[in-house]
């Protein structure tokens, strides 16, 4: 089976605004893919060209070989769409916003039930969209883009303005999404996120692709230092800048933190200085990769 998303030398402007600039990617059948960058960065723009929502104005989008711009009423019927702000209708429950966009389609009751359960909503069936949290108006508008079981599912930003225990309780959610089969392609601007969810992540910034591959892959090749943490009065500042092999060494509220590119070295030298009380060890991230990449502090 082919790419099931191919995005060509996507370019989209808007008079002397260019928010897409050459942009090109695929997405496999099954994966979980990120486009990942701050706001204004091109995301969403993007994104809402392959759901067929904009015409670019350069290059092409398909969609199992399909353009997505001409609205075919198969190939939407298999894309499920959450987009950045979802609006409800006012005084309906959850089980009854689901069943006026499950009635679209055609959509039997039981699946309503279903969908709840997955979103873990079961219990607020019977509340007003009002009356319900962020996070859980987030779930029920994840339920409402996957209510007639779509092959390819869209998020926009699925988890902003959340706190971080709802952010975490939504991505077992689309962790599920993904697990049942379905290809998702997510924007967040969460570098904590892209990292925790998705297969592949494609940094995007002022509307250029700067990057594209696996967060692992793409942490790998920055050949960033590890941080290594100790408890602040395991060693002194100084102590901690001669060790072998670190190579910066500062205070941080009450720890020391350590940079080395030789952790066995510096453990073990830490460890012939019965020196590692609160002792953690952190490789670089998404955010020191963007870093590199762009060579300024990150917008969110």
């Amino acid at each position: 089976m082919g790419a099931r998303i191919e995005v060509d030398r996507l370019t989209m402007r808007y008079g002397e605004v260019t928010a897409v600039d050459d942009v090109s990617f695929t997405v496999e059948p099954g994966e979980f893919f990120g486009l990942l960058g701050p706001n204004g960065a091109g995301k969403t723009t993007t994104l809402e060209t392959v759901e067929g929502l904009r015409a670019p104005t350069s290059g092409s989008v398909s969609v199992d070989g399909r353009d997505p711009a001409r609205r075919e009423p198969d190939l939407q019927r298999r894309i499920g769409v959450q987009l950045q702000s979802s609006s409800f209708f006012e005084r309906l429950t959850a089980v009854e916003q689901l069943r006026t966009f499950g009635a679209l389609y055609g959509v039997a009751s039981a699946r309503l039930d279903e969908l709840l359960e997955q979103v873990g909503l079961t219990e607020k069936a019977d509340a007003q969209v009002e009356d319900l949290s962020g996070g859980q108006k987030q779930r029920l508008s994840i339920a409402c883009a996957l209510v007639h079981d779509p092959d390819i599912v869209f998020l926009d930003e699925p988890t902003a303005a959340l706190d971080p225990q709802a952010r975490r309780n939504l991505w077992d959610v689309l962790r599920g999404i993904n697990d049942s089969g379905r290809t998702v392609v997510l924007t967040t601007h969460y570098m904590e996120e892209a990292e925790e969810l998705c297969d592949r992540v494609a940094i995007v910034d002022h509307g250029r692709l700067l990057e594209l591959d696996t967060p692992t892959a793409l942490i790998r090749s920055l050949d960033a230092a590890t941080r290594v943490g100790l408890d602040a009065d395991a060693l002194s500042l100084d102590e901690a800048r001669s060790l072998p092999g670190v190579e910066e060494a500062r205070a941080s509220g009450g720890s020391l933190v350590l940079s080395t590119r030789d952790v066995p070295t510096v453990l073990a030298e830490l460890g012939r200085r019965e020196a590692l009380a609160g002792l953690s060890v952190s490789q670089g991230s998404l955010e020191d990769v963007f870093l590199h990449l762009t060579g300024r502090e990150y917008r969110a």
